[in-house]
């Protein structure tokens, strides 16, 4: 068991109208002159950002907008971020959105005071010290980020996809409507929900097997997650399973299943070079990468991987042959997958075969041309990174 501090600032307003508290909250964490954060034009359509935008109005809270927000989000856009935010001396930056605009307007909370490049939080050189304050309506549940210290940019300079974490960077509060995502398709819905997993998984898989507690929330969360993505796809105005995915997406990145375990990382950040390379679902690129990479490291704690099998995917526990049961559970992990439309290997992620060449160049960006490792769990080097882009060819 790993000694921790578990740190979760951020207010959570959740349930129907919670949006009607926004310019109170706005308010209430200082925010003068709001930076309005989105994306494309769901939030428009749906009028949620007419929404928000008239609560502020009527609280006299002055605000300026900036949309455009694409998923694996973009330095150019935090850049256009910074300059407007200095310009127009913005105190206080509001996400409308997913973890794609809350992210983005994280990385712009970290540029506003900065007189640097943000991209250097990024790389690493340096830990921003001071950021603007940054709150979210979310819009769609998946990353976590609501909730988290973390978010992920992408450099369109070389494709390069890299995450900062920073505990500032915490969002003051969060809006968590369900309603408001009964309008999202099937297929980002369960890309959201095996994001959403995936981040329990990657602190359930650990040598730190004596943390009993944080061990059992993990296997409730996923199990939780499952059974209702089911029930979302099959009736997407379910409010009861829309809550449930939309509270587990940030109980599952807000560090409540990490408390007393080594996290790992391994599969997020093999995904990340599919991202970077192919612009592709960020949720659906951890599903075709996860089944290799747990064929590849599974002996190395056999038995937490027969618990996943066991108490998470429901396998039947054979006591003579454990890496059978192991396998197993990795199996009834695709078979959910494709239940839910994800796919399980990178063919069926991006349409046709991977070259030799894209492997070998998303080894070498996701070591740092061959400086760093990942992952705790199995620790991989550019080596095993191959490997595994191999295997889930």
């Amino acid at each position: 068991m790993k000694d921790f501090k578990y740190y979760t600032p951020t207010e959570v307003v959740f349930g129907k109208q919670s949006e009607e508290k926004v310019a109170e909250l706005v308010k209430k964490y200082g925010g003068t002159k709001v930076l309005v954060h989105y994306g494309g034009q769901s939030a428009i359509k749906s009028g949620l950002l007419d929404k928000v935008c008239g609560l502020l109005s009527q609280e006299g809270v002055e605000y300026l907008m900036l949309g455009g927000v694409v998923p694996n989000p973009r330095l150019s856009k935090v850049y256009e971020g910074i300059e407007l935010c200095r310009k127009e001396g913005v105190d206080f930056i509001l996400a409308v959105g997913g973890g794609s605009v809350i992210d983005s307007a994280k990385a712009i909370a970290c540029g506003v005071p900065y007189e640097g490049d943000v991209w250097d939080f990024y790389l690493g050189k340096l830990h921003a010290e001071v950021c603007l304050p940054v709150a979210s309506v979310l819009t769609i549940p998946a990353a976590g980020s609501e909730m988290s210290e973390s978010s992920v940019i992408t450099n369109e300079d070389g494709g390069i996809k890299l995450g900062y974490s920073n505990d500032i960077t915490r969002p003051k509060f969060a809006i968590m409507n369900p309603v408001r995502t009964y309008t999202l398709p099937s297929y980002q819905t369960a890309a959201g929900v095996t994001d959403m997993i995936m981040h329990t998984m990657e602190r359930y898989f650990t040598h730190d097997d004596d943390m009993t507690l944080t061990t059992e929330v993990a296997e409730a969360v996923m199990r939780t997650l499952m059974d209702s993505i089911f029930a979302v796809l099959k009736n997407p105005e379910d409010y009861r399973h829309r809550a449930q995915i939309m509270w587990g997406g940030s109980i599952a990145h807000n560090g409540l299943t990490g408390c007393g375990v080594a996290d790992d990382w391994a599969t997020h950040q093999l995904e990340h070079e599919l991202s970077g390379m192919f612009d592709v679902t960020h949720g659906a690129g951890l599903a075709a990468v996860w089944p290799s990479w747990a064929r590849y490291v599974y002996k190395e704690n056999v038995s937490r991987f027969v618990r996943f099998a066991v108490n998470v995917m429901g396998v039947t526990n054979d006591f003579t042959d454990p890496e059978g049961t192991a396998l197993k559970g990795i199996e009834a992990m695709e078979r959910f997958y494709h239940a839910i439309g994800m796919p399980i290997n990178i063919h069926e992620l991006i349409g046709r075969d991977i070259t030799d060449d894209e492997i070998k160049e998303m080894a070498r960006k996701c070591s740092r041309d061959y400086k760093t490792t990942q992952g705790c769990f199995k620790v991989l080097n550019h080596i095993d990174m191959e490997t595994i882009y191999q295997m889930a060819k």
